[in-house]
């Protein structure tokens, strides 16, 4: 899955855990991303604009969220 990021939230209840939203042309996704990756990948999960996702997709209707395995920065 790739996208735009459009929003990118880390609330101190979520134990290290970030939700972003990514958007694309068919709408929005809600991603999350565990700590140990969000350590691993640190700069592009806080600084790409546009990003590449692998991971494990849920969908319950029109809510679309995906289990981060992997990101990539493909902002350049």
């Amino acid at each position: 899955m790739a996208g735009l990021v459009t929003h990118r939230q880390r609330p101190s209840s979520a134990k290290g855990v970030t939700f972003l939203t990514l958007e694309d042309e068919t709408g929005h996704a809600n991603i999350i991303v565990w700590k140990k990756l969000g350590e691993k990948q640190r700069r592009p999960l806080l600084r790409a604009h546009l990003m590449v996702f692998t991971g494990r997709v849920q969908r319950d209707g029109d809510v679309v969220q995906v289990l981060a395995r992997s990101l990539e920065d493909y902002t350049p």
